[in-house]
């Protein structure tokens, strides 16, 4: 029935998924109204223009976009084809940035490019997706009876890891070894591998907490961050008064108190804050469930293709699932204290050229994998499609 009334409205049967589509517009669209709201004061005290991070936002929507249409035109089986050389890229440019990268708060994560940064953290998480779901599409027979079918790609995320603490960057260390764990459970990897394996990335992820005296402090301030509330719990204090005040219903778009100095990224890693300050708690979760349309499309996604036997698209399409799911959960529970702060984005909202760029990429991916489902190689014949 509501597929009739889509079509009814929508004209024709569609070629693609323009559920997630409009879901990815109005999310742009989303960020473009709060990062305009959430960076006036630090624009205009840095920059002299109010209006400043919001016109570099709108130049990487339209630029996005174009990556989007152009992303969206190659075929899965090209992708494939160049995995390897893809994720080399991104670990050529994890080297590179420890060399001639650009150092904010103490952290050598961006190679500066004029207007634009690059982060070769966002860009090895599509890469690693993309060779990761490759080699478990080759070897899933290897990952399933053998053990060093499992470890080879455990392997290499420890030479990755080495790179991103280098910088250092934990929050996309946690969102890559995740999806590593991810798309080898799917791949039908055996629960002791996991476990075992678990248990001794869990103890390495507690001596690099606790012998890392920032990451420490941030720990504790998570505990309890009104014991410092003017040091180490600043950050997220102000982020729960904003998420105080905005109540159910929020105090209005451009309303928001915090921004004017107080929260520190109030337009990058707590823009989520202001979000809940201005729209309360229904905008939260209007956003949150946008965010988690994206991801019930890819997992439902990658499950029918799964179903039939492995391939790279499925997997691909999980590993990008599992990447929005685990961005979004850590960005909104950092923001609200569930969760220690990581400088990670809210997925399509967050200001930041490189991360959007790099989404728009990977949902372009997403839907060339749907389009091949319905139309191309990908589909099984005589079996019901999405829709």
């Amino acid at each position: 029935m509501l597929a009739k009334i889509w079509y009814a409205l929508m004209g024709t049967k569609p070629t693609f998924d323009r559920g997630l589509l409009l879901c990815v517009l109005a999310l742009l669209g989303i960020s473009v109204v709060l990062i305009n709201s959430a960076s006036v004061m630090e624009a205009f005290t840095r920059f002299g223009d109010s209006a400043y991070y919001l016109k570099r936002q709108l130049v990487y929507v339209v630029l996005g976009l174009f990556v989007f249409i152009f992303c969206a035109t190659i075929p899965t089986a090209q992708v494939q084809r160049f995995a390897m050389t893809l994720l080399l890229f991104s670990i050529a440019l994890l080297i590179l940035v420890l060399i001639v990268g650009r150092e904010i708060n103490e952290a050598k994560r961006w190679i500066e490019l004029g207007f634009f940064n690059i982060q070769p953290a966002e860009i090895l998480k599509l890469s690693w997706i993309i060779y990761l779901a490759s080699y478990s599409s080759r070897k899933t027979e290897e990952i399933r009876k053998l053990t060093k079918g499992f470890l080879k790609p455990l392997f290499l995320i420890g030479f990755i890891a080495a790179l991103l603490l280098a910088q250092p960057d934990f929050g996309s260390l946690v969102v890559v070894t995740s999806i590593t764990f991810g798309i080898l459970f799917v791949s039908g990897a055996g629960l002791t591998k996991f476990f075992l394996t678990g248990f001794i990335v869990a103890l390495i992820g507690a001596a690099l907490i606790v012998f890392q005296p920032y990451r420490w402090r941030r720990v504790m301030s998570f505990l309890d961050p009104w014991a410092d509330e003017f040091g180490s719990g600043y950050q997220l204090t102000q982020s729960l008064m904003a998420f105080g005040r905005g109540g159910v219903h929020g105090e209005g778009i451009g309303n928001s108190i915090q921004k004017l100095g107080y929260l520190p990224e109030a337009h990058t890693d707590f823009v989520t804050a202001i979000l809940g300050e201005e729209l309360g708690f229904v905008g939260m979760l209007i956003v949150i469930a946008l965010e988690f349309f994206i991801v019930f499309k890819a997992v439902r996604l990658s499950f029918a293709l799964l179903r039939h036997a492995p391939s790279f698209a499925g997997y691909a399409a999980f590993g990008i699932g599992c990447w929005f799911a685990l961005q979004t959960v850590i960005n909104i529970g950092a923001a609200t204290g569930a969760l220690p702060t990581k400088g990670l984005t809210l997925p399509l909202v967050s200001y930041g050229g490189s991360s959007l760029m790099i989404t728009m990429a990977a949902l372009a991916l997403l839907m060339r994998i749907d389009f091949e489902y319905r139309h191309g190689p990908l589909g099984p014949k005589g079996k019901k499609r999405l829709v």
